[in-house]
């Protein structure tokens, strides 16, 4: 599924190693879903801890050796079965507003440098679950939001029509005896109602 925040993804990608990223929106608007592409796409290998389904032995491994970093990677490659290498993994903080403390300790894991971070998380639990925390300066923000249309169209194979109804709008031209052909041969599809 082709998101335009993709393309923000790869930006702080490409000039990273100075920072976080959080990304923040509202559940179910694929945040985690862009981070693991990014993970899969751009990197050698990823971990993604969720936090909302973690054992409680592994969170406590986690929270015990934050400040011992050798160990805590030792760790995180035996819990996930997945090798991690310098500058070419990324690690995936998935629904870190619900552990407040890994959020706090990110300012000493991207000075460590050995890996990338994406955080994310809904933006009304981070603010909630902050008030405790020192906010790290480490940290760059993007705001994630449900498809647009156009994203709309091409996850359901018609970036031809996404184009063609851009190009209309450009020219300011009318588009309606496409739309309603399309309208047609899609009856009965969500995509319609859209328009």
């Amino acid at each position: 599924m082709k998101r335009k925040i993709y393309e923000h993804l790869l930006e702080w990608k490409r000039h990273n190693g100075t920072s976080a990223l959080l990304v923040n929106g509202a559940r179910r608007v694929g945040k985690s879903y862009i981070a693991e592409e990014l993970g899969k796409n751009e990197y050698r290998s990823f971990i993604k801890i969720d936090f909302n389904d973690i054992s409680d032995d592994n969170l406590k491994l986690i929270l015990d050796n934050l400040h011992d970093r050798d160990r805590l990677f030792s760790y995180l490659q035996l819990i996930y079965n997945i090798q991690l290498y310098d500058r070419e993994s990324l690690i995936i903080l998935d629904e870190i507003q619900e552990c407040p403390k890994v959020r706090a300790a990110i300012k000493y894991l991207v000075a460590d440098g050995r890996y990338d971070y994406i955080e994310t998380g809904s933006l009304m639990s981070i603010r909630k679950n902050t008030e405790q925390i020192v906010i790290p300066s480490e940290e760059q923000h993007i705001d994630m939001y449900p498809m647009d249309f156009e994203e709309y169209l091409w996850a359901n194979g018609e970036e031809m029509l996404a184009g063609y109804i851009r190009e209309c709008y450009e020219k300011r031209q009318h588009s309606r005896k496409l739309c309603t052909a399309k309208q047609c041969s899609f009856s009965r599809s969500t995509w319609w109602s859209e328009v």
